[in-house]
């Protein structure tokens, strides 16, 4: 019973639905709208704001099967991935949520009844903890449960702190929290380890399964503890832990999942080894850099998209060590996707882009690694001594992703060793940071919480009456404002649009007899809509009436962007293909942006087809209608959700014709006929895989095409033509152009062959070597190149020091001819000098070039390099 991960998936889910709860689809591992989180890391993310008071759902229980990823910040399990029996970078998260309903009797009632009815785990083999005070859980657990009071272990404050313990949870500095209690499940004495709270606890013998977090108080920037309202639960149980139990294994590794995971990819590798970690490593690694890829991160060097990048190179790199001569990891998704099962909804959506990108990495690492060569390879030639250090074993693994195993192999074979502990001291300066910028603080109880509900009515009004609920002014609430100070206005029912989905808050006044507010931003606070801005005239007080008018102008110009993105959206996924997302858009009354996902820069033919098939359907002036549908039958009908929005069980679908269906809580405009005119003004790159589209609408866009066109007339009278014929005059211009240029080039050549030949004549005699060591004039640096490779081969045999001498500028190369590069190298000789003028500098052991900031310095430095070349040709 339940032997497959995916079976014990659906029983989870299935038994908490039959007790109430609404089954609440994983959320992105992009947490939506939370700055605080690199990735989604525990099944309670996407309720945050439900239980911060800030949000509402339509339930009051739920439960999920969350995708988790730790891989970075704070939460980083990435060492040890592949070398324990329970770390991953992606895990799966069982949970189960009240938001003020049920709370302590009822969790922990459901938690043991799932394990040990449902599941049938042996009583005997369940120990629990609780936190050291908790009473009510301990009575709960002793005469309602059964679990006897030497199976109960308190969990006193172990982390230095009060309040500090493995059995308190918070979710912040401040904020909602409250002591916790956990299910432990033992593995038998044939594995070390003790029970929790005893010196051995770390072992692996017994092990926490469930965990049940009572959040009942709310802890204030000063540590006081005041008790929440309405008590909420979060629960967690990692699925891979209570799989391993059932499938009678005691590694994650050994369940379902990760077995056929680790058979392909030895097929693939063509490795027997089934028992080597590095198919451990891969295993893992394909479930988060896939899941993550669907979710819309891409590899990149810095946030979210540099973490992917790390975890594919490391799973490369172990392909590499069990001997994979090409790329193999791409292939590995459709196992996932089959072990995955009904968690791999988005992943089957997604599997063509998942797949492109993970080969296109693997690839472009496969390039890294050559380069990586190529540095480590030119930094050992200039090694003085058998250490390379630290420092540059660190370079080569930050910057290039050049793994320091690697470059200890590679130095190896030179009988070079590396300084690992300089190496580890750079690597903990790195985490150091790292972790610090994936730590995240912010005081919940300074979040405005409004318990008030404002009637929308900006679909069908623009302005209307209404009654004012609360006034804040500096985050706390007042019964009246006389002054002329940003406040906020919460009104019972208003036609202004909160800002949301990308379109911003409606301006607009609030106005009665002897009353002016002029209201400069709209923005939601849960279920109200605050109205930010400044009382010009007369007094506002709570309880008082009001007529609320949008600024019709700037709501109808916002209307005009934000249906044109919809439409927008739908031609791109129709050009480009359907993994184009939306990853993020604004629209405001004077123009509109739309990022969305794609692997390269568009086209200028793609572009123009977009362009044209949104006039196309503006043209077609569909009417634009809108209906509130169950979220399933919305998902039925095709409408798309859009990037990092939160929906409830009823959602608001916007329809314009059969060419674009989207959830969408916006305003629109009536047809498509109204926005006139759709103009693109710019696209380009915001981050790895994800493009900017920019464009205006309406009058806007007619405003555009008149600018533009006046710039093409500036431009053919400039170039004396007429506008259908400025693209051949500018073009014959150029060909001009690079023709000059290319003449100017050769002559520039002649004489640096011409000042080469006077030069070698200065060459001076240094133990039977010539060296010319020399500050140049009249020469560009570009030319400086031609020049050595010229005074070289007059010289034949020799050394050759140049420097040139700019405003706060020194630009220098060494060249040394092949015969003489055993005695001198040109990278040394240049890096050198480089460091007498400011600067730094290298290349191959016959040329380098190098810069400086010092040029004051050059006569000394180059008097240092005679008395330098002296020593080494002695």
């Amino acid at each position: 019973m339940y032997q497959t991960t995916a079976a014990l998936r659906s029983a989870f889910l299935d038994f908490f639905n039959r007790n109430g709860h609404q089954v609440v689809d994983s959320s992105s591992l992009v947490p939506g709208n939370d700055p605080t989180l690199l990735f989604t890391n525990a099944g309670m993310n996407q309720f945050k704001d439900v239980f911060l008071g800030m949000d509402k759902r339509s339930y009051t229980r739920a439960t999920t099967s969350q995708r988790c990823v730790r891989a970075g910040g704070k939460h980083n399990d990435l060492d040890n991935v592949g070398y324990t029996a329970r770390h991953h970078t992606f895990f799966e998260m069982l949970g189960n949520f009240s938001f003020g309903d049920y709370f302590k009797k009822e969790a922990i009632r459901y938690a043991w009844s799932f394990l040990t009815e449902e599941l049938k785990l042996p009583k005997e083999r369940l120990c629990v903890t609780i936190y050291e005070t908790d009473d009510e859980a301990f009575d709960i657990w002793t005469q309602e449960i059964g679990v006897a009071p030497e199976n109960i272990i308190r969990i006193g404050d172990n982390k230095g702190a009060a309040y500090a313990s493995d059995n308190f949870w918070q979710m912040g500095d401040t904020g909602p929290c409250g002591p916790c209690t956990e299910i432990f499940y033992d593995h038998g004495d044939h594995i070390w380890g003790g029970r929790p709270g005893t010196p051995e606890e770390d072992g692996d013998r017994f092990i926490e399964i469930w965990n049940i977090v009572f959040m009942q108080y709310n802890r204030q920037a000063d540590g006081t503890m005041e008790p929440l309202p309405k008590p909420s639960v979060d629960t967690g149980m990692g699925i891979e832990r209570i799989a391993a139990i059932m499938q009678g294994v005691h590694s994650n590794y050994e369940i379902d999942i990760f077995q056929k995971l680790i058979a392909k990819t030895a097929q693939i590798i063509g490795t027997h080894d089934l028992e080597n970690k590095s198919l451990r490593v891969i295993a893992d690694h394909i479930r988060s850099c896939a899941f993550l890829i669907a979710d819309g991160v891409m590899p990149s060097n810095e946030g979210r998209g540099y973490v992917l990048r790390r975890i594919i190179r490391r799973a490369v790199r172990h392909g590499n060590k069990l001997g994979a001569t090409e790329a193999f990891f791409f292939k590995l998704v459709p196992t996932l996707i089959d072990v995955m099962g009904d968690a791999a909804k988005e992943l089957v959506r997604t599997q063509a882009v998942v797949e492109k990108a993970l080969k296109a990495e693997e690839e472009q690492f496969a390039r890294t690694l050559e380069r990586g060569l190529g540095i480590l390879d030119v930094a050992l030639g200039a090694l003085e001594g058998e250490i390379l250090d630290g420092e540059t074993a660190f370079k080569l693994y930050d910057t290039y992703g050049f793994p320091v195993d690697l470059t200890a192999d590679v130095c190896r074979e030179r009988n070079i060793q590396v300084d690992e502990p300089g190496f580890e001291a750079a690597m903990a300066e790195q985490r150091s940071r790292a972790q610090a910028a994936g730590q995240f603080s912010a005081d919940y109880n300074a979040a405005l919480k409004i318990d008030e509900t404002t009637a929308f009515l900006g679909y069908t009004d623009l302005s209307s009456k209404a009654r004012i609920t609360t006034i804040f002014e500096n985050g706390e609430s007042v019964k009246r404002i006389s002054h002329q100070e940003e406040v906020i206005v919460v009104l019972s029912e208003s036609p202004f649009y909160g800002e949301s989905g990308g379109q911003v808050g409606d301006q607009g006044i609030l106005i009665a007899d002897g009353i002016e507010f002029v209201v400069t931003d709209t923005q939601k606070y849960g279920e109200a809509l605050g109205h930010i801005g400044v009382l010009k005239q007369g007094q506002l007080e709570v309880g008082q009436s009001i007529e609320a008018k949008v600024d019709k102008k700037k709501r109808h110009r916002t209307e005009l962007n934000h249906s044109v993105t919809h439409l927008l959206h739908a031609a791109l996924r129709n050009v480009l293909g359907e993994h184009v997302t939306q990853k993020g858009s604004l629209v405001d009354s004077e123009k509109l942006r739309f990022d969305f996902s794609h692997f390269e820069a568009v086209k200028p033919e793609e572009l123009l087809a977009v362009e044209e098939m949104v006039n196309t359907q503006i043209r077609r002036n569909h009417a634009l209608t809108s209906e509130v549908m169950d979220i399933e039958a919305a998902k039925e009908k095709g409408a798309m959700a859009l990037f990092g929005e939160k929906y409830d069980a009823e959602v608001r679908v916007v329809s314009m014709g059969d060419f674009s269906i989207e959830l969408c809580g916006g305003t629109h405009v009536g047809r498509t006929g109204d926005i006139g005119l759709f103009k693109l003004t710019s696209e380009a790159g915001i981050a790895a895989g994800v493009r900017r589209i920019e464009a205006v609408t309406g009058a806007a866009a007619m405003a555009y095409v008149a600018e533009q066109q006046a710039e093409l007339h500036m431009a053919a009278n400039i170039l004396k033509s007429d506008a259908g014929s400025v693209v051949a005059k500018l073009k014959a211009q150029l060909d001009k152009t690079k023709a000059l240029e290319k003449e100017l080039s050769q002559l520039k050549d002649k004489l640096a062959a011409a000042a080469g030949a006077d030069l070698a004549s200065e060459a001076q005699d240094i133990h039977g070597v010539k060296v010319l060591v020399k500050k140049v004039e009249g020469i560009e640096p570009g030319a400086l190149r031609g020049l050595q490779d010229e005074l070289k081969q007059k010289l034949g045999s020799g050394v050759v020091l140049l420097a040139i001498a700019g405003e706060n500028k020194v630009n220098l190369i060494a060249g040394v001819t092949k015969d003489l590069v055993k005695k001198v190298k040109a990278g040394e000789l240049v890096s050198m000098a480089a460091a007498g003028v400011g600067g730094k500098g290298g290349g191959r052991p016959d040329m380098a070039q190098a810069g400086g900031s010092q040029p004051e310095n050059i006569d000394a430095t180059l008097s240092n390099a005679v008395t330098w070349l002296t020593e080494r040709l002695a």
